[in-house]
């Protein structure tokens, strides 16, 4: 049988999981194979659709972190526990994690940048023995904009955690500054050796990889995401298209010696 990518399978909503006012983790029921980094297309009839990272990947499920902006993802908020609504997917290039196998690993996450990345850090996290030293920095707005709490508190006794705050006071659970500010102090056997991925805002990502390059990362031991881009996930209506590249089925996780090309 022919498969037509055009076309949504339904998708019932297992558990919503409310981390601020306006971001929501949708707990959906999925089989097949999926990796951090890829997305799903949301749709819902008469509303339209919307690219949505893969947050979290379990037996017979997928995490969709959704932030509430616009009218496909207000109406998304709209379905809870036992409604279903409409994916298409999983779509683009995710991180494979054999590239950070036996290495040192270093997440630099932005705000909702966490949501693509949070399947790479549970791994690594439940299995050490995969990798060497781990250190994720990862910043928000406030501690009202911080996601995956309940994750937080786990991450902190598997790896080093600096979680960073835009502004208020320094607790023994927050720093405060960009997460550019905490890159010259990561502890590092061999800079050079060690892998590095960055998510998050445009600009955040462009001073973090170039603090990782000052601080003696190699360029092709660096990895983004540009999902920012990301439309229709087949590569037909070319809204992601950044010269001879289409984000969404090339990407959106990028090597940074490919992404670092990729302005528009």
């Amino acid at each position: 049988m022919i498969r037509n990518d055009y076309i949504p399978f339904p998708s019932k909503v297992l558990e919503v999981i409310r981390h601020t006012q306006i971001e929501y983790t949708f707990r959906m029921s999925f089989d097949g194979e999926v990796r951090p980094g890829q997305f799903f297309e949301v749709s819902i009839p008469k509303y339209g659709e919307a690219p949505i990272s893969v947050s979290g990947i379990g037996p017979g499920f997928v995490d969709l972190t959704i932030r509430r902006v616009g009218k496909v993802t207000n109406e998304v908020f709209e379905r809870y526990v036992g409604d279903s609504l409409l994916l298409r997917g999983p779509y683009g290039n995710g991180f494979d994690l054999n590239e950070y196998r036996g290495r040192e690993l270093v997440v630099v996450a932005g705000g909702t940048g966490v949501s693509p990345v949070r399947g790479v850090i549970d791994h690594f996290g439940a299995h050490p023995e995969e990798r060497k030293g781990m250190t994720i920095i990862t910043g928000f707005k406030s501690v009202n904009d911080v996601l995956f709490k309940d994750d937080f508190k786990r991450w902190r006794q598997q790896m080093n955690v600096v979680l960073t705050l835009d502004a208020g006071e320094e607790t023994p659970e927050h720093r405060i500054g960009l997460v550019t500010k905490f890159i010259p102090e990561l502890e590092l056997e061999d800079a050079a050796s060690a892998v590095a991925i960055v998510v998050g805002p445009p600009a955040m990502m462009r001073f973090s990889v170039a603090a990782l390059l000052e601080r003696g990362f190699r360029e092709e031991n660096i990895w983004v995401s540009q999902e920012r881009k990301m439309c229709c996930g087949l590569g037909k209506c070319g809204h992601c298209k950044i010269g001879d590249t289409y984000v969404c089925l090339d990407g959106p996780v990028f090597n940074y010696v490919k992404g670092k090309t990729l302005l528009d």
